[in-house]
Order: structure tokens, then C-alpha cells, then sequence
């Protein structure tokens, strides 16, 4: 998963050896002759991130692709929903697409990466649910569809393909629990829209309307897809991990207060969804990144988490596993 992709604390003066002002300006010709400034941004953990400023003011971020990330990120998607979002300000500008060369540049947005403790501020409530209706209520399509179950078990493709064995974890038990919480939720009955799929804190920037069209941004695309909006606040309060009062105020401002109760069951369905999708992305990345980061503990607490969800909705819902 992607995380603080559009990271302000960056390395400053750390010069990044794997992109040089050469290359920038081969992959941007109007660099040529400018003063260029490269640092190498931290968080990452998909992708190898580099800010670069131009002495123009012009200010890129240059995102090289990870090891064998093809396998479950469709670039092309992610750049039209990207490219169909710039009218309504509430994502990065793309400014090269280049998948031939594993790169994506964009617009860097020069504001403020939320934390996990930002989301129990009331007074950005309404800044982090703004982007996120605008989206939903863009009326952009793509062709990619994220259906959680189905994702889930590519996923789980993916890694018994790589010839990876975890007996810890009983992957398929949990699989088979959340077929039962699928149908029980009635996923083919829900409407679909275009979702980000992946909104833990650090993609959200800020900018409090400094230049910008819109005061919160959402930044890293990778993994949008027409999806229901269950998922996307469930996959979002698994990363954010706010009491279930926070969770519930957010969801009443998303809906306006309109029934609250049943939009607080679905949304409590689809919570173990995202967690085991991370999960398995995570040991899929233990045995292809080149990143350092310790994705299998990583990996180990979205299991955990998981479980804790399966146990919560077969006891608050009677749901039989």
C-alpha cells in the first residue's frame, strides 16, 4: 500500500542517485538550463519517490515504479482517473505518464500530510469529507472495477503463484468468512462509483486553499476503481484507526445524516475487506520489493486486524462464520 506518497518531510540535500538533472530533463525538456534541485522523499512503500524543483518554481514529484508492482496496479487507471479528476482540484495535475519507463510525474501539492491523530480534529472533518464526495459525486468512470472479494482472491492468486507458504496465518479460513460476510452484505445490490481505495492519513494534503482550487487534496492513485462506498470508509477507518464514535460522526457528515444506522452496518461489513487485501499485498511485497520496510509485520497486524473485525460482526450482527 501506499504511504505518505506525497510526503513534506522530506530528505533535504540527500541527492538521489538514480535520478540525475540529466534525466530529468530527458523525461521533461522544459527543465533544460534551469537550476535543479533533487531530494529524495520518505515513506514510500510502493514506489521510489524524488521531489524535484525547478528554479522556474516549477515543482514535480518523480515517481519510479516498484520491483514487480505491475502485478497488482494498473497504471493506466490510475492515470485516467487521475487525468478525468484535475477539473475539480482535488488531485495532482499529471505531467508525464511514461509506463515504459516505470514513471509518473505529477504536480507536487505543497501543503500539510495528515497524521492518524488529524482525523479526531472536528474542525477538518469537513475538509476530509469534501474530496472524497467530490469524487464519488464526479460522475467519472473507468473500466477497472475493485470488488473487494474478487481483489482479495487475485491477491491470494498472486502470492500461492510467487510459491510463498505462511502456515501462521490461516488465510483459508479467513477467505471463506468473508465470502459469508459478501453475500450477506449483498454486494452485486450496491451502487458503484469511482473510489480512491486506499485513503490512510498521509494521502490527504491539506493546503488550506493556499493557490490551490480546493483546501484538501487527495494524492496516490494506484489502486482506484469503481467500487461501493462501503468499502472506501471501511478500508479508510482501518488505516486512520479513530474510536468508533469518530468513525460514526465522519459517516454522518458523508451522509448527511440520512440512515446513519444502515450506512454504519455496511460500512462495519466491509472492514475486514480491506485489511486482509493489505495483508496479502504485503507478503506479496515481502517477496518482490526492493524497498526496505518490514512488510511482513506490516502484514501480520492487518491479519490481526482483520480477525478482530470477523469476531466483532459475528457477534454484533450474529453474522455465522
Amino acid at each position: 500500500m501506499s504511504a505518505a506518497g506525497n510526503e513534506i518531510a522530506i530528505l533535504e540535500g540527500k541527492m538521489n542517485t538514480g535520478l540525475t538533472e540529466e534525466r530529468c530533463v530527458e523525461l521533461i525538456s522544459e527543465l533544460a538550463g534551469l537550476e535543479i534541485e533533487i531530494t529524495e522523499m520518505k515513506g514510500g512503500i510502493t514506489n521510489t519517490l524524488y521531489r524535484v524543483r525547478a528554479s522556474n518554481e516549477h515543482d514535480y514529484v518523480f515517481r519510479i515504479y516498484g520491483m514487480k508492482t505491475e502485478m497488482f496496479i494498473d497504471r493506466d487507471a490510475e492515470m485516467k482517473t487521475m487525468k478525468s479528476l484535475e477539473p475539480f482540484g482535488v488531485s495532482p495535475r499529471v505531467v508525464r505518464y511514461l509506463p515504459e519507463q516505470n514513471i509518473t510525474v505529477i504536480d507536487f501539492i505543497n501543503g500539510y500530510t495528515l497524521k492518524n491523530a488529524d482525523f479526531l480534529k472536528e474542525d477538518l472533518w469537513e475538509h476530509i469529507i469534501r474530496p472524497i464526495k467530490i469524487v464519488h459525486q464526479s460522475g467519472v468512470e473507468i473500466t477497472k472495477t475493485f470488488d473487494p472479494m474478487n481483489e482479495i482472491e487475485r491477491m491470494y492468486g498472486i502470492l500461492q503463484e510467487i510459491n510463498s507458504n505462511y502456515p501462521e496465518f490461516d488465510i483459508s479460513w479467513t477467505i471463506q468468512a468473508l465470502k459469508k460476510i459478501n453475500a450477506k452484505a449483498g454486494t452485486e445490490k450496491i451502487e458503484i462509483i469511482l473510489c480512491h481505495n486506499d485513503l490512510l492519513a498521509e494521502n490527504f494534503l491539506f493546503t488550506n486553499n493556499k493557490g490551490y482550487p480546493e483546501p484538501m487534496y487527495l494524492i496516490d492513485w494506484e489502486y482506484a476503481g469503481m467500487n461501493t462506498y462501503y468499502y472506501e470508509f471501511a478500508d479508510m477507518f482501518q488505516e486512520i484507526l479513530v474510536p468508533y464514535d469518530v468513525e460514526t460522526k465522519l459517516l454522518e457528515i458523508y451522509w448527511e445524516g440520512k440512515d446513519l444506522e444502515f450506512h454504519r452496518y455496511m460500512t462495519d461489513l466491509f472492514k475486514p475487506f480491506p485489511d486482509i487485501y493489505w495483508f496479502l499485498w504485503s507478503l506479496i511485497q515481502q517477496n518482490v520489493s526492493t524497498i526496505e520496510f518490514d512488510y511482513y509485520n506490516y502484514g501480520k497486524v492487518k491479519f490481526e486486524n482483520a480477525q478482530k473485525n470477523i469476531e466483532f460482526i459475528k457477534d454484533h450482527y450474529g453474522i455465522a462464520m
